[in-house]
């Protein structure tokens, strides 16, 4: 399968630690790919590494082809996009206007938006399901619908591949249901290579078609899901135990006890 963006032998960390060591890690074109792992395994660490956010200690990362630190931040920026984890949802702009920022890599200096422009962010606005919102301020929105709007201004940008980490932080189960239906459809209808950094086990399941596990800076499983889950794999890397199913064709984890876990005795008469 053709590599669209690879990374080969990363390294960093500060002087006397070190979060990610000599990590190679590859996506393929049109893939969906969800990274997981336990809290401070690296997760969100390779995203701003790949996506040269932060700088490697050591390594390279390669954008189609090409060494991603060479390459002008324009000409990243029309290939690919990141969504950070934290969205702003006091920013006193519409909907409209936050997707027409998804354009800027595609302006020049002098330029203004135009008709050419506009027909992106009307599709983009449009694909999210907000054209009737498009007018409304970011800060009257629910949090599904916020999320679906830095989504269409992402895709505005017209990229290649998207980057997420964790999409559906903070939101009720219908939105997050909501949101990974949205990526779902971007990633059959237009072929976008998706990688998303996910706490939810099940969610990574249903909708990946390849699981990258990550645990102390190394990924320590990757395949499909079916191929990855077990009640091994659940002890190994979340420390957890875990009876492990199929739904149809993609696993569920039922966790039911933490591993080597010791109860603590407590003086509840403190507070009584």
């Amino acid at each position: 399968m053709e590599n669209v963006l690879n990374a080969e032998q990363l390294s960093y960390g500060y002087v006397n630690t070190q979060f990610i060591s000599e990590l190679s890690i590859s996506f393929h074109k049109g893939e969906m790919v969800s990274i997981i792992g336990p809290n401070g395994s690296g997760k969100s660490t390779v995203l701003r590494l790949m996506t040269r956010l932060l700088k490697p200690k050591n390594g390279v990362v390669y954008l189609e082809g090409e060494k991603i630190n060479g390459l002008p931040s324009k000409d990243i920026a029309q290939k690919m996009t990141m969504l950070p984890q934290i969205n702003d949802h006091r920013l006193d702009l519409t909907v409209r206007d936050l997707v027409k920022y998804g354009r800027h890599p595609y302006l020049k200096w002098y330029e203004e938006y135009n008709t050419n422009h506009n027909q992106y962010i009307d599709w983009a606005i449009a694909a999210t399901n907000l054209t009737a919102l498009q007018h409304r301020s970011l800060q009257t929105l629910s949090g599904g619908e916020r999320q679906r709007a830095w989504i269409a201004m992402s895709i505005a940008q017209t990229p290649n591949i998207l980057l997420l980490d964790e999409p559906t932080s903070y939101l009720d189960i219908a939105h997050q249901l909501e949101v990974m239906e949205l990526l779902k459809e971007l990633n059959r209808s237009l072929g976008i290579t998706i990688i998303m950094v996910l706490h939810d086990v099940n969610q990574a399941a249903k909708y990946s078609h390849r699981i990258i596990a990550m645990k102390d800076g190394n990924v320590v499983r990757q395949g499909e899901p079916r191929e990855v889950y077990n009640c091994e794999f659940f002890r190994d890397v979340f420390s957890i135990e875990a009876k492990v199913h199929m739904e149809g064709s993609h696993p569920i984890c039922d966790p039911y006890g933490l591993v080597s876990y010791q109860q603590k005795t407590i003086d509840w008469s403190v507070v009584k």
